[in-house]
């Protein structure tokens, strides 16, 4: 489904430069479940935003489907990453002045889907999460791990066929984190979408059944 090759990334820091990738290899399966881990600084998430198309490397490739993603144009690499992946990270980056449903249905509405077709899909997702009560209700009046759910929820709304997730625990206290763990494994199997995490938690890596290890930018 995925394949990365040869990936750098290199970002200029006054004179010099930072070399954050040197030459990552990677290929993910349809219906896998990988998680990513290492340590803060190690590439992991610079990774994951260049296999989302979120940031171009500095060389390599990234086949998606056997499409060449970064031979796209930006405004096309957008439409493509509408459709096919969707992203969770560490905040959930709700907007304060929407509704939970609000936020849910934006990428909806952004592919222009008609209200009858939102209505019905937030109310699946709504339900699958234990959100039904929490429709109207604005982000700064859910708990942590309840805005987190409804990100994962607008994450999913499309129906992406690749779910990526940067560290989508690291802002939650124990408990809520161990929910959050099990509701992305829930969510795996319900909707059958290849998952991608990244994380530097060992305790969730071993949720996964395959565990690749990231420092200095390369695998080890």
């Amino acid at each position: 489904m995925l394949e990365a090759l040869k990936i750098t990334k290199t970002y200029r820091q006054g004179s010099g430069s930072l070399e954050v990738l040197k030459g990552i290899d990677l290929q993910v399966a349809e219906g896998d479940s990988l998680c990513i881990i290492g340590s803060s600084g190690a590439g992991k998430s610079t990774l994951l935003h260049i296999l989302g198309t979120l940031d171009r490397p500095t060389s390599g490739d990234v086949i998606f489907r056997g499409k060449n993603v970064f031979t796209l144009s930006d405004l096309e690499l957008a439409k493509f990453r509408n459709e096919n992946i969707g992203f969770v990270f560490q905040f959930h980056h709700l907007l304060n002045e929407f509704t939970a449903y609000e936020n849910m249905i934006m990428p909806g509405r952004l592919a222009g889907w008609s209200s009858k077709e939102m209505r019905k899909r937030a109310d699946e997702l709504f339900s699958f999460m234990g959100l039904s009560d929490r429709k109207t209700h604005y982000p700064t009046e859910l708990s942590g791990g309840e805005q987190q759910r409804v990100a994962i929820a607008r994450a999913l709304f499309l129906r992406p066929s690749l779910l990526l997730a940067d560290e989508p625990t690291g802002n939650l206290d124990s408990g809520n984190s161990l929910k959050i763990q099990q509701l992305l494994m829930d969510l795996k199997a319900e909707f059958q979408v290849t998952l991608v995490v990244v994380t530097h938690d060992s305790v969730f890596s071993e949720r996964f059944p395959r565990v690749l290890r990231m420092s200095g930018g390369v695998w080890v």
